[in-house]
């Protein structure tokens, strides 16, 4: 059973930073797009960021998070990592760790689309004070 859990996710400041980090675990695919996703208090869930494992490497990053957000990936541990700068309250959500090994480069040249992401985590709370 393929499994992803997000950690890393809490409480800090506005201009702040955390690192988010989703472990993957219970599948044997070596080549993957694993991403994030957040959905703010009413709002649809939308995507932040992923990257491919596949021969492309590619990624992707939201055009409104770039310069913020940047990802990266330990294939050799199967953890996707989002380091978040510069933190403002609206990025106040839960963030949602994501999987598919469906042809994971062209996901990600898609902006990893939610609906083409199979696996899913529980998510981790952050929450930007003023």
């Amino acid at each position: 059973e393929v499994q992803l859990v997000e950690s890393g996710g809490g409480l800090v400041q506005a201009g702040g930073s955390l690192r988010l980090s989703c472990s993957g675990s219970g599948f044997t695919f070596d080549e993957y797009a694993m991403g994030w996703f957040r959905q703010a208090p009413g709002k649809e869930r939308e995507v932040v960021s992923c990257i491919s494992t596949a021969a492309g490497a590619y990624d992707y990053t939201s055009d409104s998070l770039k310069g913020r957000f940047t990802i990266s990936v330990d294939s050799a541990k199967n953890t996707v990592y989002l380091q978040m700068d510069s933190l403002k309250p609206e990025d106040t959500a839960v963030y949602y760790c994501a999987l598919d090994s469906f042809r994971p480069d062209l996901q990600v040249v898609a902006g990893c689309p939610d609906y083409g992401m199979e696996y899913w985590g529980k998510g981790t709370l952050v929450t930007v004070s003023t």
